[in-house]
């Protein structure tokens, strides 16, 4: 009994330490966000996160006001989302016409939850995304991670952190809420409000709520 109680104790410590670890960290890594400025040798590659509907349509307006330093640019849907990859195609081959380098890759994940779907079946689903997300991120190694709300982006941006936790590479996230939320964040914007490392709003009311938060008016 003694012997069980000693390796039980030991895991527990050492589950503790871990997680103290992780945590010191990750508070860390959130806390120097201004001093990483990627692209100062060269091109920004950059993790773009698509959703159906609207978020797709306001993340590309998005992507056409940026340079061309940010460069490969690597898409990110949900598995279920067709629509998107088609607005993604339509807006590279437009830049590619205008004579701007067409260096992307479209790539998709479980999505982590779906239009009314109940919070228990969505823990699963969010699992699911997760564990796509972690290779996907790692070997992509991005600097950038954009994206604008969908439910997809929370995992692809843990997958992020944990880069930079483990110590592999800095990502920097950056969030714009949609255009649509003018009271309250969406549930991404919400917990993403807290580890991002650049957080966008485009309605002031948002910004007097969210005191981290950076309003430049409509962005989108």
């Amino acid at each position: 009994m003694a012997l069980l109680y000693v390796v039980v104790s030991g895991v527990v410590l050492a589950a503790v330490a871990l997680i103290t670890v992780f945590i010191l960290r990750l508070f860390g890594i959130l806390r120097h966000a201004s001093e990483y400025k990627p692209g100062q040798k060269g091109s920004v590659s950059l993790l773009v996160i698509a959703g159906s509907g609207g978020h797709t349509t306001e993340i590309v307006r998005l992507m056409g006001s940026l340079s061309q330093s940010y460069n490969p640019r690597h898409y990110v849907t949900a598995d279920t989302d067709k629509m998107s990859e088609e607005k993604i195609r339509t807006f590279e081959a437009e830049q590619e016409k205008s004579g701007s380098p067409s260096q992307f890759t479209i790539h998709r994940i479980p999505r982590s939850r779906e239009v009314r779907q109940s919070w228990s079946s969505s823990v699963l689903s969010s699992l699911s995304a997760l564990i796509s997300s972690v290779p996907l991120v790692f070997r992509l190694q991005p600097d950038i991670v954009l994206c604008n709300g969908p439910g997809t982006c929370v995992p692809l941006c843990a997958a992020g952190l944990l880069l930079g936790v483990l110590g592999l590479k800095r990502v920097l996230i950056i969030y714009v809420e949609s255009i649509c939320r003018v009271e309250t964040l969406s549930l991404s914007g919400k917990i993403l409000y807290y580890f991002s490392d650049y957080f966008f709003v485009q309605w002031a009311s948002l910004k007097d709520k969210y005191p981290k938060a950076i309003y430049l008016g409509r962005l989108v």
